[in-house]
């Protein structure tokens, strides 16, 4: 089975929505994103055949359970750049599933009933598969997978499959049929995947080829003439030049379109406070930094003068430096301010500082060790409020005490604590803080002394409790003032001013111009001269997505600007777009159809690759002038170079990366001591003499060689296949574009 454990590591395709069905056993109803498929494209089509709005949706509301779920786990905020990577899992999800099923129809892959049953029960050699082991296979002490754990696994696995075929509620029907249509098409997958690896071969021949292109060398010595020597304003390309140009190599594949694309144009304008704000706001700050070192009441102040009305008069107040372990706990102050924070006084208030994007003034309640170790044994009260229950368990607790001591502290608490979560490891928890702790147990271990072994009462029950270590050193405990320097109204409206006039000259220019290419250079030229840098970027069609941006709204408003029915080269933006802190003005500035470019969007690329050419036949014409390398060399102001060169090595030492020009020294039959004509490359023109060709040594065999072919290929080729399939496939992700209703 390790084949199989390759496969689920690489072949990127269901990978990642582990436990989408069986896992969870949910398949609740999400409303759609998106409204009706009506149109040509719906959300998207594989194959020209659109994706099922109901079925994304539904796949989709269960990725997002699932990565909210880890994200709560891990203690993570799920954001929304979280949710579009869950949207795109789903997607590629569905995609793959439809592609592969196509797949696996024509190559009548299948699985049978016992070979899915042994699948989820991990029987018959089967492993354990990783999304049901936490639910179903782990043992709930130790967290690990063990001989009965898996027993015992295997049992409650049938029963909760058999609860769910047994019953004719719709919803459960639906869900064994998801749940099984997931696991099928999962192990189809990995079937036809194995069946991929199981066409990678290498050659004999193929092997020695690799060997002879890394044993075999030669020195050569070289004069390199390089492209940039002719300056570019010296070379002459007429129009019609660059036109023949364009038709004799406009079918070249570097020049085709791969796809279908639009390319919007922009700029944007970030609003920051003026110096005037920066003044106001420093001196808004001393006034306030005065008033909160006299404030009696702490928990009001914060209420009428923070941005962010977050208040504790506990531990939970507790503050530790940024980079610290425990800083997705608790608030956090600029690691630079430790050494401050720790010698200050009880009430002095500290700051300005900056954290994020806010500026903080805090003020200090009281200090808590860095660090506390102890160890400790629950009797359990489970909350009751019973007297005798209550006194029970306290009887217990003394009882234990009268007896317990450092020696035999492990002992008891493996026969008597009812902590779970800590008996394995003999009631000890290390490296917490005064505040991670319910209020009693954390105060006694950073009040008690070291070695002390006492009772405290919590609602959880009665901790008998051993102080093991605490740090000397403390964190402090704070209250903090949070206020965001931003742009006063008269700054933002300065400049709300300034980019809507841009807007106004740029669309009473542009809309002069019919040329598409003066409208883009135009649209360059009059940003430039506001002093602001216009940027593209481009779009493509079959995957309409736009990044780079602070919101959501703003890239909407690009897309609907790109695809709008009336979409054409030199439309703007009506009016500025808002991006939180900034506002940006864009401009469709081309569209390209799939195929052969049109002459204006190649005609700047052509230019340079034309410009190479004429250089390079005019270094080739001084070049051919010489008979010896060292009459070449001074003639050019330039070094004869030496380097050693193998065929699996396209890179000249003090030349370039040149594969051309090594693929002809080792394909030609110039002998050593020989020099060639001036060869084209890609930094420059070489003449080029072999000094030394050293043949690679006699080999026995080419195991070596075939083996790290071998693993490559096999590294490869899941991955090649499957690109080529969704290349074949034709797929259209209108997601963003339907929801926008732009395109249907």
């Amino acid at each position: 089975m390790a084949i199989i454990g390759k496969i689920r590591s690489k072949s990127g395709l269901l990978v990642g929505i582990i436990g989408i069905a069986l896992l969870s056993f949910i398949l609740g109803d999400y409303q759609s994103f998106f409204g009706s498929s009506e149109g040509e494209y719906g959300i998207g089509t594989v194959y020209g055949e659109k994706i099922d709005p109901n079925k994304y949706n539904e796949t989709n509301g269960k990725v997002q359970d699932q990565d909210r779920g880890q994200a709560q786990k891990e203690q993570k905020e799920y954001t929304e750049e979280d949710i579009e990577k869950s949207q795109d899992k789903a997607w590629n999800f569905l995609v793959d599933s439809t592609i592969l099923r196509r797949e696996y129809d024509a190559l009548e892959v299948s699985v049978s009933d016992r070979e899915f049953n042994a699948y989820l029960m991990a029987t018959d050699g089967f492993p354990i598969l990783e999304d049901l082991s936490a639910q179903f296979f782990t043992d709930s002490l130790t967290g690990l997978v063990s001989e009965k754990s898996t027993v015992e696994g295997r049992q409650k696995l049938k029963l909760t499959i058999d609860k769910l075929k047994a019953s004719k509620e719709p919803q459960a029907v639906q869900q064994w049929k998801g749940t099984k249509q997931y696991y099928t098409d999962r192990r189809k997958q990995e079937k036809y995947l194995a069946l991929l690896d199981q066409g990678a071969y290498v050659t004999k021949l193929e092997a020695e080829a690799e060997y002879l292109a890394q044993k075999e060398t030669k020195n050569i010595s070289f004069v390199a003439r390089r492209y940039d020597e002719i300056k570019d304003i010296s070379v002459k390309i007429s129009e019609s030049e660059l036109k023949n140009y364009y038709e004799e190599h406009k079918s070249d594949k570097k020049y085709a379109n791969r796809s279908s694309s639009r390319e919007v144009k922009l700029f944007d304008v970030s609003v920051a406070p003026s110096r005037k704000d920066s003044l106001m706001f420093n001196k808004n700050l001393n006034t306030l930094k005065a008033l909160f070192l006299q404030s009696a009441n702490d928990s009001i102040f914060v209420a009428k003068n923070s941005d962010r009305n977050i208040y504790f008069s506990d531990k939970r107040s507790t503050a530790v430096p940024e980079g610290n372990e425990k800083a997705n706990k608790f608030q956090t102050y600029p690691a630079s301010l430790d050494s401050i924070f720790k010698s200050t006084s009880i009430g002095q208030i500290v700051g300005p500082y900056t954290m994020q994007e806010n500026v903080i003034i805090s003020k200090v309640l009281g200090f808590t060790p860095t660090r506390l170790k102890a160890r400790h044994l629950l009797i359990a009260t489970n909350s009751s409020k019973d007297e005798k229950v209550i006194a029970a368990k306290r009887k217990t607790a003394d009882s234990l005490l009268k007896v317990i001591n450092t020696n035999n502290f492990t002992e008891l608490v493996t026969k008597y604590t009812e902590d779970p979560g800590s008996k394995t490891t003999g009631g000890l928890y290390e490296n917490f803080l005064e505040a991670e702790m319910v209020k009693e147990f954390g105060s006694f271990c950073a009040t008690q002394a070291i070695g002390k072994i006492g009772i405290v009462k919590t609602d959880f029950g009665f901790h008998i409790i051993e102080v093991l270590e605490r740090d000397a050193t403390k964190f402090p405990l704070l209250v903090s003032v949070s206020k965001t320097f931003k742009a006063s109204i008269e700054t933002i409206e300065n400049k709300e001013s300034e980019i809507t006039n841009i807007l106004y000259k740029l669309d009473r220019s542009i809309s002069k111009v019919e040329d598409p290419i003066k409208k883009s250079a135009l649209f360059d030229t009059i940003v430039a001269r506001s002093k602001y840098f216009p940027r593209a970027i481009v779009i493509e069609d079959n995957s309409p997505k736009v990044t780079g941006f602070t919101t959501a709204a703003a890239s909407n408003k690009i897309l609907e600007l790109a695809y709008a029915e009336e979409a054409s080269v030199g439309n703007l933006t009506s009016y500025p777009i808002k991006d939180k802190d900034k506002y940006v003005i864009a401009m469709i500035s081309s569209i390209k159809e799939k195929g052969e470019p049109n002459y204006e969007h190649i005609k700047a690329k052509m230019k340079e690759d034309l410009l190479i050419e004429k250089k390079s036949q005019k270094l080739i014409k001084q070049m051919l002038k010489y008979k010896t390398m060292l009459a070449l060399a001074k003639a050019s102001n330039a070094t004869i170079m030496n380097a050693e060169i193998s065929f699996s090595n396209p890179q000249i030492t003090g030349g370039g990366y040149e594969p051309e020009i090594i693929g002809a020294l080792f394909a030609s039959v110039i002998k050593d001591k020989k020099r060639t004509l001036p060869l084209k490359g890609k930094t420059g023109v070489y003449v080029i003499q072999i000094d030394k060709t050293t043949k690679a040594p006699t080999a026995a065999n080419y195991k070596i060689e075939r083996e790290q072919m071998y693993t490559a290929l096999k590294g490869s080729v899941q991955g090649q296949a499957l690109g080529a399939l969704r290349k074949k496939a034709d797929i259209v992700d209108n997601r963003k574009l339907n929801e926008l209703r732009i395109r249907l």
